[in-house]
């Protein structure tokens, strides 16, 4: 097992590197470098290169590769060296990172690099194993067109999936993978959410961590390892969907409430701009991945700001400061008002039932335990000290409120009636799905599960001040104490194991999986001596035939269920069967182009109703040979025929 995961080492290193040099180099060229939390924003800065390097590349008549990318980031470098010589450095005294900071935060990112990586490939269970999922069917053609296309922008990835756009960080971030390395496209997938979910993820923990405590040791660590505890996020939402473009958004909410944490501490006009640009790059980074992703670094950081601007007004105890205060934070919430509406997504698309009782929801949102899996009971302990750490020292509260607002979000998702309001004000621009909201939990809760970490070490320190410890002795006992926190909530914890455990099946090929079987896939490998390089093949998108496209370079007809069909496609969908007597059937092959069929049966079906696919693509299912039809292959029930006479 361990040796197949070989062929993966080169296409995630390169897509760590994708994912830090750009940031890195913009970071060194524009900000301090001996400030340690801009280190942990390298990804994000990344993000928004390479994401906006995807759009504006067909724009301008280059094709998406690797050119476009070092050319915006060459520019992103001039550009922020160019503020901070303008703007001028910080004014404030630079407070240079410890060395114990350091090696925390390094050694935290390493850890938690092991843990998640070592999770993570346990549920993609081999390299090259996909996602039985119904989304994986876009995700996947995406990557394909964006290949064969040179173009990774927002419009291309969207006429897969029948949108006029559609988030393509991820896309773009896959496709430039693939192509720099020539791995197929499932394994530059693996490596490249390998990547985001042991790298990026943890480094935007830490990073907010470094904000939030000012890059105390013991914070930098318990964030790393809290990073690895949590079911919700990453491995729910690797499983539910699949849902990548918002897998990779999430991972840098962290990263862009960071920004918001740096900008509200600026100090003078030369700080808040140049904080003010980190904070625009980030967003944009988070928005291009996933709009979703961009809202929920604005509520979290939104409530964070208002807290701080209540309490300068009250600082200030003038009546100017107050009225200040005020029109800010009343911008802030017609901002917040605005993004609600403009991220909405159709009422018939957001009708997720809720899982259980709003008491219920209340259980699972403040312990993380979403969706019925069990509690890891460290992380709960963490948490319940973290919020009495906010209530002994209120100046915390900013800490709190972003998990007080990703609680809300999932009470009333997850236990609250469809019907509901104000469930369909705050939850609509997640489709009202309870598990693209419980992903946000982890992100809000790890700060306050890391202030509960720092509280039980003052208060281990306070009960021992009088004992004299030899520093080795010390730095030993921090040691295993890390570890140990590791262990507990990432490898042994029972929430994150469990859920494993059950995601794991969802890319395993098995002759019940819902979107290949092995027979089905080993058809598929045949493709390539059975049929011409210019062959056109007609098949379901809900039984796997579209994927001949991407996992055996054939063109399909239909690369995804959604979109809107021609009536060549109609036709084809529901009376290809009829070939033999129906004249109108031939003329649509013509029209299609279509040389070969695959039928790989109605069931199993990606979403499991197979009267819904019967209803759709009834036409493609069960075929039998005939004067047009022709038998070529078959691999159990998996069938490939070709078409003749039209």
């Amino acid at each position: 097992m361990i040796s197949a995961w070989l062929a993966a080492i080169p296409p995630f290193t390169v897509a760590v590197v994708l994912f830090v040099l750009p940031g890195l180099l913009v970071r060194l060229a524009g900000w301090n470098v001996r400030s340690l939390t801009h280190y942990f924003l390298a990804p994000v800065i990344s993000l928004a290169i390479v994401g906006t390097a995807a759009n504006v590349a067909p724009l301008v008549g280059l094709r998406w590769s690797l050119v476009p990318v070092a050319i915006l980031t060459l520019v992103a470098v001039a550009v922020a060296f160019a503020l901070r010589r303008w703007v001028g450095a910080e004014r404030r005294a630079i407070v240079v990172p410890r060395p114990a900071a350091l090696v925390a935060g390094i050694g935290g990112l390493v850890g938690a690099a092991l843990v998640m990586g070592a999770q993570l490939a346990y549920v993609f269970v081999g390299p090259s194993n996909i996602s039985q999922s119904f989304d994986n069917v876009a995700h996947l053609n995406s990557v394909k067109l964006a290949l064969d296309t040179g173009n990774a922008s927002a419009t291309t990835i969207g006429s897969v999936t029948g949108s006029s756009i559609y988030p393509d960080g991820w896309h773009a971030f896959v496709s430039l993978v693939v192509q720099l390395t020539d791995v197929s496209v499932p394994v530059g997938v693996n490596a490249t959410n390998l990547a985001i979910g042991a790298v990026v993820w943890p480094a935007a923990c830490i990073a907010l961590a470094s904000a939030f405590f000012k890059d105390r040791p013991a914070a930098l660590v318990s964030a790393a390892a809290l990073s690895t505890g949590f079911a919700a996020y990453p491995i729910a939402i690797l499983w539910w969907g699949v849902l990548y473009p918002n897998f990779l958004g999430y991972a840098v909410v962290p990263a862009g409430v960071a920004a918001v944490v740096l900008l509200l501490r600026s100090a003078g006009a030369r700080d808040w701009v140049r904080s003010g640009v980190l904070l625009l790059v980030g967003l944009l980074g988070t928005g291009i991945a996933h709009p979703n992703a961009f809202l929920a670094v604005f509520l979290f950081g939104a409530v964070i700001a208002i807290d701080q601007l209540i309490r300068r007004g009250a600082r200030q105890r003038s009546r100017r400061g107050w009225l200040v205060s005020s029109a800010a934070i009343l911008g802030i919430v017609l901002l917040g008002a605005v993004l609600l509406w403009i991220v909405r997504t159709p009422t018939s698309a957001a009708t997720w039932r809720p899982w259980g009782s709003t008491s219920l929801a209340v259980v699972q949102a403040l312990t993380t335990a979403t969706n019925g899996y069990p509690v890891t009971v460290p992380i709960v302990l963490l948490l319940a000290v973290g919020v009495v750490g906010v209530i002994v020292r209120p100046r915390r509260l900013a800490i709190l409120l972003p998990f007080l607002v990703a609680a809300i979000l999932f009470v009333l998702v997850a236990g609250t009636d469809v019907g509901n309001p104000l469930r369909r004000l705050l939850t609509n621009p997640w489709y009202s799905d309870s598990y693209r909201i419980a992903a946000l939990l982890p992100a809000a809760a790890i700060p306050v599960a890391t202030l509960g970490a720092v509280t039980g070490i003052d208060l281990v320190k306070w009960a021992s001040h009088r004992v004299v410890v030899p520093r080795a002795a010390t730095v030993a006992v921090s040691v295993v104490a890390a570890v140990a926190l590791f262990v507990l909530v990432g490898v042994v914890g029972p929430n994150v194991r469990t859920y494993a455990a059950n995601a794991r099946a969802s890319y395993q090929i098995t002759p019940g999986s819902w979107l290949l079987s092995p027979d089905e896939l080993e058809l598929l490998r045949r493709l390539d001596s059975e049929t011409p390089a210019g062959a056109v093949i007609l098949g379901s998108p809900r039984d796997g035939a579209s994927l001949a496209y991407v996992l055996a370079d054939r063109q399909v007809t239909e690369k995804y269920v959604f979109g809107t069909k021609t009536r060549t496609q109609l036709i084809l969908d529901h009376r290809l069967r009829d070939i033999d007597k129906d004249p109108s059937v031939c003329k649509a092959v013509r029209d299609a182009g279509a040389t070969y069929v695959l039928d790989f049966g109605s069931f199993p079906d990606v979403q499991n109703q197979p009267k819904t696919a019967e209803k759709q693509y009834g036409g493609l299912e069960n075929l039998k040979p005939g004067a047009h039809l022709v038998l070529v292959d078959s691999v159990g029930e998996a069938r490939l025929f070709r078409i003749e006479g039209c």
